[in-house]
Order: C-alpha cells, then structure tokens, then sequence
C-alpha cells in the first residue's frame, strides 16, 4: 500500500470534499470525493485519497480527479475513482480500468411475487447453482469456444448471443453499449488471454461475483420504476454481478507490464508506478483500448449467457416460459471500463456546457463506478430517456441492493457517474479472521436468505461486515444529485463462487 495523503482536505457542502491544487506536487488538477463524515473517514484509512491525489497529477487529465462514496484503495485508482483525460493530450492507464475489465450488473424484473417464489425458494437456488458454473477458474458454461468462435465474441459481445438465440433484440436494447463497445481487435490479445478466455464465457467465477434472487422492498420514485418495470414491493428480481473472467485479467496483466516500459518511452511523470500508462493517441495506447474492448464485450456476452442460464432454471421450477413470467432485463451497466465520449466544454462557473453544442471528446475512465446518463441523453435507449439511465448497485449479499437514475448533475459534475456498490471496508484478510463461513452462513440463515457457494472461505471474505454501508453509500449520491434513487431490493437466495 502506498503513502498516506497528507496535504488538505476542504469540505464543499454535505457530501463533497476537495483536494486543492497543488502544483509542487504535481497536482495540476483538485481531487473531489464524494462522502459524508463517516464515510470519508475510512476512505482517510486505506489510503484511497492519495491515489485520488496521484491520478490528478496525470498528462491531459480534464476537470477534478473524483472518488465516489464507495472508494477504497485499489490498483493505480482507486476503487471508486473516475477521470477523464483528453483523446490527443491525455493518458489511458489500465490501473484507471482494473484487472475485472468490464465488472459489472445486470437486472430482470420478473411478474412473480415473493409468495409464489419462497415455496420453491430451495430448489430454485440449487438448480441455479447446478446450472450456473461459478468457482476460481470455472469452466464449461457455453460449450468451449473455437479460435474462430471467439474472436467473434470479442468483437461481438452480446450480438454473438443474439445470433445464437440466446439473447433477443430487448436484451441488447437494455445493455450498455448494446453490449458491443467499438474499437476490439482481437489481432492484439495475447495467446494466454484467449486461452483463458476460450472455456469460460457464461461462467460467474468467485470472489464478489455472485447471482442473486430478491424480492423488491421499497419504491422510491413510483413514476420512473413503473417505466423499468418494477411495480410493487414483494416483486421478484434477479441480478448478476460478474466481469471478464480469466480473459480480462490477462489482458490487465499484459498491458501493466508493457506499459511500464511504454511510459519511460514517452517521458511520463508517474506519481505511483501502478498508474502506468500511454497516451491515448499512441499506439500502445489504441492497442491497450483495443484488447479492453475485446475484454468488455466478452463480459457482456457471459453475463447474457449466465441470463440465458437463469431463464432456463426459472422454465423448469416454475413450469413456465420465461415470457409467461415476464423475465425481462432491466438494464446491464459496466463498472470497470474507459469509454470515448463526448462532454460539454468547461465554462466559467465550474460548469459543464453542452446547450451551445460545444463539445470536447474524452477518454473517461471509471474504475468500480458506474455511467450515469441524464434524461434525454441520446445514449440513453428510447425507453428510458425521459427518466434517465438505470443504474444499478449492488450491496452485499445481507443487506440490499438498489436501482437507481442517473441525472443532469451528473453530467455537470461527474461526466455522468455515480457510485458502483457497497465498497468494500475490510480486507479479504481480514475478513477470514473476524469469521468463519460458517458463522455467515448461520447469520444469513437466520435473516431467511439462503446462500450457495463453491467455497467457505469465500463466504467469509465476502461477508456482509466486510463491506460499507450501501444504504448510506446511496444516500450520498442521491444527496450530492449525482443519482436519484427508484427502488430498493433485498435478497432471499444468494449464489457465491
């Protein structure tokens, strides 16, 4: 872990702080976290700010270098962190992605009720666990792919499922990105990524991966939760949360150890060598986006097989098809991901203008945070563009999850993001200390959820103690307008790797 973060810290308002300029230490931009009290006093303890701190020290950065309330110490980034950099003058660093290219969640809304699924509550989670393969290293979810069967994945995402009926033309309407970023080359993956990549799509893998049954609890904004489909409390839901797998990692792994070298190459400054980086422009750096495109879409084709995987499941025990329950995806947001987009140019004020259709091209990195586009943003598909962009955030597989919206301020604040989960507040370590996975599992029995899992000592790391407050998490960037909250859903069956 590195230095602590010892310069100031001025608070703005309620949920904002600011990390001055300071040009002696490279500083060339303010850092911005998004917090209350409580939660910047651990972001204080993991030395999350002085990454925020560092990554506002990088080449071509634009505007302040943000952590969201869920921030905590990672790779390079933060955890929580987002920043943009301009497309000729400013860097793409994998550390600015992380190593699970393409984290992220997916949410069905379903017609069942918590009355008609707690009966067949037990069998259900088996079978998704039978069915769903999960586990470090988990293979054989579609059957294995051919050289020729991946590069199209890779270019294709979630269009290859399409193609082989295991997707519909709503499920790609409803993923971010249509679930096919441009710009993948296979051409520039290693051997290794596409070897670990070619046994693994529609597979959960481990760690804080995980599929959930939930049941609605409470709605926030009637309006735009009808338009998401979400009706009443009592409604079923499903989310999945997973990335990459092996394929992303590897594509990680091999961009950190060129970049390292391609940084010296073009006279890069680094505060922290684990922000390694190239200029976007360059052409380490198009090669770098180039296999992280590849890496993204592959993560949207697995979550959409695991979807596939869990409409199945839902057939067999309720005996009925998936249409008749009304199994559709709500949305898929990435979380680990930098993006080319276009944003408003600064003006005075500290605002960001798009009304006079000005608009500067970015590289925006947003590493555990999510995209929040505002109503009317013409990202946002047609079915949500008067309400604005779901976004969807996990909490730990005790407490709850929420659905949320993303807003103008956003746009003006954060280049349209929020938050991405709970965040975690204990190490992995630390976690298999404090408890066994048995003693978790006796706790989430007691609150009626039943938890299926690979491993006992993922169970313990992935306890709900290890993680922050998400009700709190959310409250903040409801607070600070940079989401608004729709609905909030909690879970009845869990399934770890």
């Amino acid at each position: 872990m590195g230095d602590r973060y010892t310069g100031q810290i001025e608070q703005i308002d309620d949920y904002r702080w600011r990390l001055p300029v300071d040009r002696e230490a490279g500083r060339c931009v303010e850092g911005i976290v998004y917090a209350d009290e409580v939660l910047l006093e651990g972001i204080k303890q993991d030395n999350a700010l002085w990454q925020v701190a560092n990554v506002a020290c990088l080449p071509g950065i634009v505007g302040p270098s943000l952590a969201m309330p869920d921030a905590h110490y990672g790779y390079g980034f933060p955890i929580g962190g987002v920043a943009a950099f301009d497309v000729e003058t400013g860097i793409i660093s994998p550390g600015g992605v992380g190593y699970d290219i393409n984290c992220g969640v997916r949410l069905l809304r379903t017609d069942l009720t918590e009355a008609e699924v707690r009966p067949r509550l037990e069998k259900l989670i088996n079978r998704l666990f039978a069915l769903v393969p999960s586990g470090v290293g988990s293979e054989k979810g579609v059957a294995k792919l051919s050289s020729e069967e991946l590069e199209e994945v890779l270019v294709e995402g979630s269009r290859w499922m399409l193609k082989r009926g295991m997707a519909t033309p709503e499920d790609l309407e409803c993923t971010e990105e249509g679930g096919e970023l441009a710009g993948a080359d296979p051409g520039c993956l290693s051997e290794r990524a596409r070897k670990r990549g070619r046994p693994q799509l529609a597979t959960l893998g481990s760690g804080n991966h995980f599929l959930e049954v939930q049941v609605v609890d409470a709605i926030y904004d009637p309006a735009a939760a009808r338009v998401m489909g979400i009706e009443e409390p009592g409604q079923i839901t499903v989310m999945i949360h997973c990335g990459s797998r092996g394929l992303g990692h590897q594509v990680c792994q091999d961009a950190v150890d060129e970049m390292q070298v391609v940084a010296r190459k073009y006279n890069i400054s680094l505060p922290d060598r684990q922000l390694a980086c190239a200029p976007v422009s360059s052409p380490e750096g198009q090669s770098y986006y180039a296999q992280m495109a590849c890496a993204a879409n592959y993560a949207w084709a697995n979550r959409q097989g695991i979807m596939y995987r869990v409409r199945e499941v839902f057939e067999e025990v309720f005996e009925q098809s998936w249409g008749q329950m009304g199994m559709r995806l709500v949305w898929d947001v990435a979380h680990n991901i930098a993006k080319m987009e276009e944003h408003g140019e600064r003006v005075e004020g500290g605002t960001w203008n798009v009304e006079d259709g000005k608009t500067r091209r970015l590289c925006v990195h947003r590493k555990g945070a999510t995209r929040a586009f505002a109503p009317g943003h013409p990202e946002v598909p047609e079915r949500y563009r008067a309400v604005g962009q779901p976004v969807i955030v996990p909490g730990d597989m005790g407490t709850a999850s929420y659905l949320l919206v993303g807003t103008e301020r956003a746009m003006r604040e954060t280049w349209g993001s929020t938050c991405h989960g709970a965040g975690r507040q204990m190490s992995r370590h630390a976690a298999t200390k404090a408890k066994t996975g048995a003693e978790v599992v006796r706790e989430l029995t007691d609150k009626g959820i039943l938890l299926r899992a690979q491993s006992k000592r993922t169970i313990a790391e992935e306890m709900p103690d290890a993680y922050k407050d998400v009700d709190r998490v959310v409250e903040v960037c409801h607070g600070a307008g940079i989401s608004s909250k729709v609905a909030r859903v909690r879970p009845l069956a869990v399934m770890k790797g």
